[in-house]
């Protein structure tokens, strides 16, 4: 028991992790009971058993165990934090309680399991349960499907996704197990409850007993759909209204009952089918085989394919053009029907996914309908329905229509018959009238066709269409058609059954209200109407002059009247009134006017006329407008005199009536048509002419504008009266502006308007200038394309009026339409707003047709293997494109050619696609929409290119398509998505950023966009930053559209970890989520007609989209609510100066009349107070943008503000504070577009302050640094550094001490990273400007400063550290007197740094560093010119030594690399803008022979950076390094300032070793530059190039004065850098300038010092290597000076080594002349002996190799010629055999001197790579000889070089080599350099001479000097290729 009372005492959460069962049993049941207590789901009790609840299910003790679940089972359905465990717990429950015994235990798995999917969890669950279908117990397998069926039949299938079960089912019916088998079956009877037949094709090849048994319990299952009878917490309210039904016993509503049952598509449970590699390989040689055999073998192996029901997406372009051929072309019309069937297949078993090839092969089938073989038609029949499914009406509209009017019954019988399908499939959705009227217009000539099979498949479509929208919609196209014909329609309607059950649009009442919603609002994302209608769809004028046709012809979105929206029947009834009898009209007049007022009406005198006219008036003024005869009245005023009265006063009072009935009464466009003529008639006379106007106007606001326009128009230029033409055209200018533009038939008056234009008379032209101009207003650029054949004179002065017309608004509409049948307006309207935009102008131009010229040889020249064909098929493309101008959207085959070409391998092909694709944008106009599945999208594709140049191409092109298009077709389908499942990092970044932008601007998306989300979220956790970036860009913009909530769900099928980082995201941007755009404004006007004006908005802002001359895009959004008057004052000042007020203001706030500007985020009573006070000093048109919603508005604001800002200087610095604060407001926005154009502003705004040397007010530093530094802390870099870069500026304006305080404020932030930039900052002050700027006191600041030391912040710990170096480094050790007490731990960390930095400068005075940091930071362009570090990595010595250098702008270099690496290319290209630096003390040349003295710059010394041995020392040099061969003089006088000082400091000095080369390449590199760029810029002070001469020369003098590290100069460095200073010594362009000959002789002096300090092996390389250089060496001297120089050097040094041996390190064994003598006559007696010859001659030269000195001259001189002649023979020959064993030898033949050089030296002439050793080796070799006089060689260099006296002749050159002891190796080298020369002379000799060979004539040869060059420049040659 003394356990026990153990555990008994510890809390619930421990007892139950004990390790005693009992324990734990004991911890489950209280844990059970405590959790039912809780009655706060979100208790913070619950998050101490997340952890646990997996170990209570898994529990190993049985007994335990069912405590464990009961309290797990609590746990889950109490806590809020359940869901977090969900897959641990699944998983525990299907390994560890499934396999129980207890049926307890499975019961409660069960019940969790379920409980989980009740919280929202059932993917999870589902996942788990489906992993533990492969579990090899079976028994786990079992409670896995019968858990699945649970929740399937509790949750539905809704709930349940089926998808997954359904694809692993027929395994289960495989299992050995009869339990698990008996389950499955189980499981899909449950299955099929929910889905029905949906469920047969995965199961159709389970064993064929199985399936039986399957369907025969299918068959007893009851036939209403079964019902959730469980549901989610989210499904509360259905669960209340599932209770209710039950109480009741009624059973839920039918519609609930088919939507559920049609919840689950057969297609979507299907496997997809790979098929296209399994075609046969030779298929598309046997397509077109002449055999028809071999064709039909073809087809039947892709018919068998193409019958899986379900097949992978893939490129079938290739398949559909060959299947498309033989429907097309093959004579055997059985391949014919296989072809189509084909086609089906791949139709159905792609859906979606086929649209792409629809367009291609619709056309093709529908011609093929000439066929008249019933299997044929049925063939295409399936084929041409299967493709409709696969697109949509509206993109197969062009084709369809095509096809109407063709000559072959068969085919318009078909086409229509194809209508009448495809209708079925529709709802009044997706059936706009967009869409609906081209279709009826064609469908009614048909009815009146003489074939009867086509009339009556027309009236099948047609009242298949009455039936799918309803009667009211469609009636108003069927006004022309008799009632007989109507009947006919209505009859077939009734007939139509839609599929699926529905109800119809025509109906009863009831269904016809349910409709109505949708008539009004069409939902876009299924089907978006169709805003093209190119001259196909054209109608006729009957159409057009008909009483219904409200809308004028060939446009896109008709004006025309429907169902759904009309108010008054009456009204509708009135529009169809038709003409009346003159008897009627006399009857009806007479009972409502006076019969005085009839009688005199024809009266002869003109005052009776009158009288009666007035009396006429009076009654109509009086008469209620129901009762009004309007066409009555009107017949009656033309009775006789009529329209030709004489009298003026009559005629006045006449057109003045006319005005009033149309005004007061329901006036029809049949009265209208009998005032017409007579009011036209009169419209140009002078008395009469503005009450015809008025009549005019009034019908026109009864009749619609844009009919009347048409009628009035065609009727004045039917007349000749050139007055009449002018003043209609007037009246048609100012009737635009008052009822706007909506519905304006443009086409129709184009050519009445080219027609005056070309008028005689000048008013008619002026006139129709003047219309044009107010046409432009509405249109834009597009209306100038109708007029450009005109004559230039005349497009002169239609352009001059566009251009007075440019960048003003269209004015608001004043009058509206009245009638209800245009009422419908708004409703058009709407439509096309939902589209996005109004293309109709567009639809108005001319159009070929190209696709005739696409010919077959085009195509495959464009697809040829051969990059050049291929390119000369584009080129073909674009001049058809560019000659055409205006297309029709029948391309041929031209897209898939064109989309073969996105992905060439040739980039310049790829781009030159992009190009002919914007070509086709602009010439296709809104029809592109068709080709953006097949074109479209493989642009997006092409974003994902490694190369930028091809990556910009595609985005302008994915631009000028959207333009053109909008974005619901690139929304709709899976394509995006597809895409962005590339794991392309391109292609992610642009696509994302391209959705950010455009989906705010959308009001309504498809809801294909959910398919996006899943790659959406794997693009914020993508590697690559960028994408992340763009992610979290697009993340609101996507929330705004499909919500949160949905959002989140998407998130259940992420991993835990992933989820929780996605979840975190979309809070954050659902905080910062965009509103949708609303609806345009609508004017309120009364109930006439309120969805006009809205129409007219909308068609106002789409036509200027349209426009390509307003260029701001924005402004197109906004209701033209305002007038021109608005726009013109955009021209005048931005900022009104008001003198004093920005002082009245700060006054204001000190006396609390107003906020005092200091708020956490911004308040609404801080946004009014800023409004309030700019609305005096900043211009209407600005404050409405600074404030609008829109962001854009925001951004355009800033770009006048940037524009103004020179301009507007003054202005701009009395309104300063205003500016600032509203940059504040700013920086509470997310969006970063607003952010960074704000930042821009700043650079520019305190740049101009620091010109104007304004300082700011503590008032507008108060109001505006605080919120500037919290944007230091902002994620993103680039704000960060812009955000540094204007504290830096700041402080030009603003005491660096008083903002010091603010940054004090800043680094008490919850952000880390502001914590740390702030510290940065401060160190950067601090250092530049001293620690008098530490505000309140140095201590204060200093500790708080050093608190951060400790932070838990890695980058916030550095940036304190460096802070406090930085004040190491100012005030030295006081700084530990001033941060107090540290703990041990931070201290320790400090004084590492500061022990590392190694700073030991004195403290200088702060005032003396001000002024010079001060010049440091005026440098605008660089936002890096501040103490820029990257925490944890760099050390601050590097950072302010890079803050100190850095002058290149930013565009060069963001940033300082960690290691700097010198990149020698942008170096030489290096053409940054010239920074001002303080000026260098001048030199005076001619002291450079003296030591140098290189002034000191006048910044901050810089020495201390050098101390630094350690971590960032050679970064630091390498960046100073980098510096001077930088194309600014400045910045390299600056950096070569800073390496002398450290040169010339020879403690120093050492830190430069290992950068030596580096520095002189960088070095010659400005010596290059200097040479080809500054020398030859007029614009640069030759003193500043002097100036960097001399700074070169100066250090180049000290680093040569130091051997060591002048030895480490390699040899091709040494070569540059003596190649550039021989230039500069030979450029006469220095000769020219006054201090050039001192400067050259400098140059002289420097030479001498490289050639004295280098090493002089590398020299006398470098000096051999420009012997390659010499073209000609016979005139050259080089050659020989080079020997005289040799022999002096070679004396010399012997001399020297005589008295310094010791020195050289080689002790030569001196003996005794007496021993010399006895040994070499010993050796010679041994020569002089037959036998020992050769062992004599092997002493001999053995000896000599020994002592290479020794003087053989005595034993020699005595003997005969011969005896010397075989010594030297001999010892030649002992040595190439000795040679031949070392190496090969490489010039067969060589002969040494008489006395014999080593075969290494020769080596050199050798082409194969030297190696070490070899050098190793020729070094211990001339060591050996170092420093012994060897008089032959002398003689023998004499002998060649020329007389001893010509080296006297070149002082400096032998000064030079003599002046300090020569390196020996250096010399032994040249003298065997030459000594081999002499060889190969003798050799040359003795291979050329004829005369004689005898020894003797050896020592009287003389060398052939021309032979001997030769043979040394290739030797020389190969020497330098070897190297190279």
């Amino acid at each position: 028991m003394g356990d026990d009372s153990e555990w008994m005492k510890l809390p619930i959460d421990q007892k139950c992790e004990h390790k005693v069962w009992k324990a734990r049993l004991n911890g489950y049941e209280e844990a059970l009971k405590l959790f039912q207590r809780i009655e706060d789901e979100k208790s913070p009790e619950w998050g101490k058993y997340l952890g646990l609840i997996k170990k209570f299910v898994t529990e190993s003790n049985a007994v335990a165990q069912l405590k464990g679940l009961e309290a797990a089972l609590a746990y889950i359905e109490n806590a809020h934090v359940a869901g977090k465990t969900t897959a641990e717990v699944v998983s525990g429950v299907v390994t560890k309680v499934f396999n129980q015994p207890k049926a307890r235990a499975k019961e409660l798995g069960t019940d969790i399991c379920l409980m989980y999917i009740e919280i929202e969890k059932a993917e999870v669950v589902q996942d788990e349960l489906l992993k533990g279908l492969d579990n090899k117990n079976p028994k786990i397998v079992v409670a896995c499907i019968e858990t699945l069926r649970k929740a399937l039949s509790e949750f539905g299938s809704k709930i349940v996704t089926l998808k997954p079960v359904v694809k692993v089912l027929p395994k289960q019916f495989e299992s050995r197990e009869k339990a698990v088998r008996d389950e499955a079956k189980l499981l899909a009877i449950e299955i099929y409850k929910w889905i029905r037949d949906a469920l047969r094709p995965p199961l159709q090849n389970i064993n064929s007993v199985q399936l039986k048994e399957l369907e025969e319990e299918w068959v007893k299952l009851p036939s209403s759909p079964p019902k959730q009878s469980r549901f989610l917490r989210s499904q509360q309210d259905l669960k209340a209204k599932f209770e209710q039904h039950q109480a009741q016993g009624e059973q839920s509503e039918g519609e609930d009952e088919v939507e559920t049952a049609a919840a689950v598509d057969p297609y979507e449970l299907l496997e997809a089918v790979e098929v296209l590699s399994k075609m046969p390989k030779d298929f598309y040689e046997k397509i077109e085989a002449k055999k028809w055999q071999e064709r039909k073998e073809a087809l039947e192996a892709v018919d068998a394919l193409t019958k899986n029901p379900k097949l992978e997406n893939g490129d079938y372009g290739d398949l559909v053009r060959a299947l498309k051929k033989v429907v097309g072309k093959d004579a055997n019309v059985m391949l014919v029907s296989m072809a189509a069937k084909c086609l089906a297949g791949l139709a159905s078993g792609l859906r979606k996914k086929f649209g792409t090839y629809a367009g291609q092969v619709v056309p093709t089938i529908l011609e093929k309908f000439k066929e008249k073989k019933p299997q044929v038609v049925q063939a295409l029949q399936e084929a041409i329905d299967a493709i409709f499914l696969t697109t949509t009406l509206q993109n197969l509209s062009e084709d369809i229509l095509g096809v109407m009017d063709n000559k072959n019954p068969s085919i318009k019988q078909q086409a229509s018959l194809f209508l009448a399908r495809s209708f079925r499939h529709c709802t009044q959705a997706t059936l706009p009238k967009s869409i609906l009227k081209p279709f009826c217009a064609a469908l009614i000539k048909q009815v009146n066709d003489s074939a009867p099979e086509v009339r009556d498949a027309a009236f099948e479509a047609l009242g298949t269409a009455m039936k799918v929208v309803g009667e009211k919609a469609v009636n108003p196209f069927l006004a022309d058609l008799d009632k007989l014909k109507l009947d006919k329609i209505k009859e077939c309607a009734d007939k139509v059954e839609l599929p699926g059950g529905r109800k119809g649009g025509g109906g009863g009442g009831g269904s016809v209200g349910d409709k109505k919603p949708a008539t009004k609002a069409p939902p876009p994302a299924e089907a978006p109407p169709k805003s093209s209608a190119p001259p196909k769809k054209t109608q006729t004028l009957g159409d057009v002059n008909s009483p219904q046709c409200t809308g004028p012809p060939k446009k896109g979105k008709p004006l025309s009247a429907a169902g759904g929206k009309t108010k008054k029947t009456s009204d509708s009834k009135e529009v169809t009134e038709s003409e009346l009898s003159a008897e009627v009209c006399e009857d009806l007049a007479a009972g409502v006017l006076p019969a005085s007022c009839l009688q005199q009406l024809d009266s002869a005198n003109w005052k009776e006329r009158l009288a009666s006219m007035e009396e006429f008036q009076r009654a109509v003024e009086t008469m209620d407008k129901a009762v009004m005869p309007c066409q009555a009245l009107v017949r009656m005023l033309a009775k006789k005199p009529g329209w030709k009265e004489t009298n003026f006063q009559v005629m006045q009072m006449k057109l003045h009536i006319v005005a009033l009935i149309a005004q007061r009464g329901q006036f029809s466009k049949t009265s209208a048509s009998m005032v017409l003529d007579g009011l036209v008639d009169k419209i140009g006379d002078v008395k009469c002419g503005s009450n015809a106007k008025e009549g005019l106007t009034a019908i026109g606001e009864a009749c619609s504008l844009p009919w009347t326009a048409e009628q009035v128009v065609s009727t004045a230029f039917s007349q000749k009266n050139p007055k009449n033409q002018a003043e209609t055209l007037n009246w048609l200018a100012n009737a635009m502006k008052e009822f706007g533009f909506a519905g304006i038939n443009v086409k129709a008056f184009i050519n009445n308007v080219k027609t005056a234009l070309g008028a005689t008379n000048p008013a008619v032209r002026t006139s129709a200038i003047s219309l044009l101009g107010v046409m432009y207003l509405y249109m834009g650029a597009p209306l100038r394309m109708f007029f450009e054949d005109e004559k230039p004179a005349l497009l002169s002065q239609i352009d001059a009026e566009f251009e007075k017309m440019q960048g003003q608004s269209p004015p608001a509409p004043i009058r509206s339409i009245k009638k209800a049948a245009v009422e419908e307006e708004g409703d058009e309207a709407e439509e096309q707003d939902e589209d996005g935009r109004g293309h109709d102008i567009m639809d108005l131009l001319p159009r070929t047709d190209i696709s005739d010229k696409i010919t077959s040889d085009l195509v495959s020249k464009i697809g040829d293997k051969n990059w050049k064909i291929r390119k000369e098929g584009l080129d073909e493309t674009a001049s058809i494109v560019s000659e055409a101008k205006f297309i029709t959207v029948n391309l041929g085959e031209l897209p898939l050619a064109l989309k073969g070409r996105l992905s060439d391998s040739n980039k310049i092909l790829v781009q030159q696609t992009l190009t002919i694709l914007q070509q086709l944008a602009t010439a296709m106009g809104p029809g592109l929409k068709q080709h953006v599945k097949a074109l479209g999208i493989p642009v997006i594709t092409v974003l994902g290119d490694s190369k930028p140049n091809v990556r910009a191409a595609a985005m302008t092109t994915l631009q000028s398509w959207v333009e053109q298009t909008g974005m619901k077709e690139w929304l709709e389908g899976e394509d995006l998505s597809e895409e962005l499942k590339r794991e392309n990092p391109f292609l992610r970044q642009e696509v994302l950023g391209w959705l950010a932008e455009k989906l705010p601007t959308m009001r309504t998306v498809p809801g294909d966009l959910m398919l996006c989300i899943p790659q959406l979220y794997a693009c914020l956790e993508d590697r690559n930053g960028d994408v992340r970036k763009k992610a979290q860009d697009a993340l609101p913009t996507f929330m705004m559209h499909l919500g949160y909530d949905k959002m989140n769900k998407a998130t259940g099928k992420l991993k835990p970890a992933s989820k929780d980082q996605v979840v975190a995201m979309l809070e954050k941007a659902r905080a910062v989520m965009p509103a949708k755009p609303a609806a345009p404004a609508v004017k309120a006007g009364g109930g006439k007609g309120p969805a006009e004006p809205r129409s007219l908005v909308s068609l106002l802002s789409f036509t200027r989209v349209a426009s390509l001359s307003f260029s701001q895009g924005a402004a197109a959004k906004k209701p033209p609510a305002k007038g021109p008057k608005d726009d013109e004052d955009k021209s005048g000042p931005i900022f009104i100066l008001i003198p004093n007020a920005k002082e009245q203001r700060i006054k204001e706030e000190k006396q609390l009349k107003i906020l005092k500007w200091n708020f956490i985020t911004p308040r609404d009573e801080y946004v009014e107070q800023l409004k309030t006070q700019m609305s005096t000093c900043f211009a209407k048109w600005l404050q409405d943008e600074l404030f609008h919603f829109d962001f854009q508005r925001h951004v355009k604001a800033i770009g006048v503000m940037i524009e103004r800002l020179e301009s507007e200087s003054e202005a701009t610095i009395s309104c300063l504070d205003l500016i600032l604060k509203w940059f504040t407001l700013r920086f509470f926005d997310t969006n970063t577009t607003v952010l960074m154009k704000v930042l821009e502003y700043l650079k520019l705004l305190f740049a101009m302050l620091n010109r104007e040397n304004y300082h700011l007010t503590e008032y507008e530093a108060n109001s505006f640094v605080p919120y500037l530094i919290l944007k230091v802390g902002e994620s993103k870099d680039v704000v960060r550094k812009d955000v540094r870069a204007i504290l830096t500026m700041l402080c030009k304006v603003y005491p660096a001490s008083k903002v010091f305080p603010f940054l004090m404020d800043g680094t008490k932030s919850k952000n880390s990273k502001q914590r740390a930039e702030c510290l940065e900052e401060l160190g950067c002050l601090i250092e530049g400007y001293g620690m008098n700027v530490c505000q309140p006191t140095p201590a204060k600041s200093l500790k708080e400063i050093a608190v951060h030391i400790g932070d838990r912040d890695t980058s916030v710990r550095n940036a304190a550290l460096n802070t406090v170096v930085a004040v190491y480094n100012v005030c030295g050790d006081q700084v530990y007197k001033l941060i107090g007490n540290l703990s041990e731990k931070d201290m320790s960390m400090l004084e590492e740094r500061i022990k590392r930095s190694a700073k030991k400068t004195p403290a200088a005075p702060a005032a003396k560093q001000s002024v010079p940091e001060r010049s440091q930071r005026e440098h605008p362009t660089n936002p890096n010119a501040t103490f820029l570090r990257k925490p944890a990595q760099e050390d601050p010595n590097k950072l302010n030594q890079a803050r100190q250098n850095t002058q290149h702008s930013e565009s060069s270099h963001p940033s300082i690399p960690k290691e700097f690496q010198l990149d020698l290319d942008m170096i030489e290209m290096d053409q940054s803008r010239v920074c001002e630096l303080p000026d260098l003390v001048q030199h005076k040349l001619d002291e450079l022979l003296e030591p140098i003295m290189i002034p000191e710059p006048k910044i901050r010394s810089v020495s201390p950076h050098f101390d630094d041995l350690h971590n960032s020392t050679a970064s630091t040099i390498n960046f100073v390094i980098s510096q001077v061969a930088s194309g600014d003089i400045n910045t390299s006088i600056q950096a070569l300032a800073q390496i002398d000082e450290v040169l010339r400091q020879e403690d120093k000095a050492e830190v430069m070793s290992g950068h030596i080369d580096q520095f002189l390449i960088a070095t010659f590199m400005q010596l290059r530059l200097i040479y080809s760029t500054h020398m030859a810029d007029d614009r640069l002070d030759k003193k500043d190039i002097i100036k960097l001469y001399s700074c070169i020369i100066g250090n180049m003098l000290s680093l040569f004065s130091m051997e060591s590290l002048a030895r480490e100069a390699s040899m091709g460095v040494l070569k540059d850098l003596m190649h550039g200073l021989i230039t500069l010594m030979l450029d006469g362009r220095v000769e020219d300038i006054e201090e050039g000959q001192q400067l050259i002789r400098s140059v002289n002096l420097l030479v001498i010092r490289v050639l004295e300090k280098s090493d002089q092996t590398n020299m006398i390389r470098l000096i051999l290597d420009h012997l390659s250089m010499i073209e000609n060496r016979n005139e050259s001297e080089l050659e020989a000076h080079l020997r005289r120089v040799i022999k002096h050097s070679g004396n010399l040094s012997g001399l020297k080594s005589d008295r310094g041996n010791e020195k050289i390190g080689l002790r030569t064994d001196r003996m005794s002349k007496a021993k010399v003598s006895d040994i070499l006559s010993e050796i010679f007696k041994k020569i002089g002996s037959k036998e020992n010859t050769k062992e004599g001659l092997t002493e001999l030269y053995e000896y000599k190799q020994k002592y290479s000195d020794a003087d053989l001259e005595p034993f020699l001189k005595n003997t005969s010629q011969f005896f010397q002649s075989y010594v030297e023979r001999g010892l030649r020959m002992i040595e190439s055999e000795r040679e031949g064993k070392a190496r090969i030898q490489t010039s067969a033949g060589k002969t040494g001197s008489l006395i014999p050089q080593h075969g290494v030296d020769s080596s050199l002439s050798s082409n194969e790579e030297l190696k070490p050793a070899v050098y190793y080796e020729r070094l211990k070799i001339l060591r050996q000889r170092q420093g012994l006089e060897n008089t032959s060689r002398v003689s023998v260099l004499q002998g060649v070089g020329g007389s001893e006296d010509e080296p006297q002749q070149r002082p400096p050159i032998s000064s030079l080599l003599t002046s300090k002891p020569s390196v020996a190796s250096s010399t032994d080298m040249l003298h065997s350099k030459l000594s081999q020369l002499k060889e190969s002379r003798e050799l040359y000799q003795q291979e050329h001479n004829a005369h004689s060979h005898s020894p003797t004539h050896a020592h009287t040869r003389s060398a052939s000097p021309a032979a001997n060059l030769d043979d040394l420049k290739k030797r020389l040659e190969r020497i330098k290729s070897n190297r190279q």
